[in-house]
């Protein structure tokens, strides 16, 4: 394994793991805890 090759694996690698990470932002699941938390520099004590 050449220096090629471990550069193509870290890019696919970097891929996957920004495309896990959009996918987790933009559930459906994730949605109200993060609407609650985008108000949270609204909120009085």
């Amino acid at each position: 394994m050449d220096i090629n090759d471990l550069r193509s694996v870290m890019t696919v690698v970097s891929l996957l793991t920004f495309v896990g990470i959009v996918a987790w932002a933009w559930s459906r699941r994730n949605q109200s805890e993060f609407d609650e938390a985008a108000q949270l520099p609204f909120k009085d004590d």
